[in-house]
Parts: structure tokens; sequence; C-alpha cells
């Protein structure tokens, strides 16, 4: 594939450092703590503690987690008139 200087650009700058700047800032420190009541926790660098649940595993948690904060940091810069699944704004849905 050929690109030229009018060529779309595949992903733009600013959703892509997005992704990176969510990625970096949604890591689990420490170690996994067990606690009393037989769940299990840990930390994540954002300051929310993970945790495990009656119908969710820690490893669902830490997924789900580090998902919102993609999505959430990727919504910020999207282009206004995106085609969204999730509703938003009337001033960033598509025109």
């Amino acid at each position: 594939m050929t690109t030229t200087p009018d060529s779309p650009t595949a992903v733009s700058a600013a959703m892509h450092e997005a992704k990176a700047r969510a990625r970096a800032a949604h890591v689990t420190v420490g170690q996994v703590r067990h606690l009393d009541d037989g769940r299990v926790e840990i930390d994540c660098s954002c300051g929310m503690v993970l945790t495990n649940g009656p119908q969710w595993s820690l490893d669902e948690h830490i997924r789900l987690h580090r998902a919102e904060a993609r999505y959430l940091a990727l919504s910020e810069v999207a282009p206004a008139g995106m085609p969204r699944l999730i509703t938003v704004g009337a001033d960033r849905l598509p025109r």
C-alpha cells in the first residue's frame, strides 16, 4: 500500500497516545493479598483496589478495569462525528 500526503492516517497520534497513557496509568502493583473472607485483591497504579467477587475473578476485574481505562482515554480524544456504540453528548455525535 502506498501512502500519499493526502492519505488518512491509520491510527491518529492523539488516539494512540491516549491508549498508551491509559496502559501506563493502570498497571497492577505489589503482591496479591489474600483476605480473611477468601477474597483476593491487588492495587492498581491509579489507586484503585482490584478484587474478586462472588461472580467475577480477580483477572476479570483487572481486564475490565484496563478496558474501561482505555475506553475513557480514547473517548476523550475521539473526533467529533465518529460513530459510537455508546451514547455520547450531542456535540460528539456524527453529523
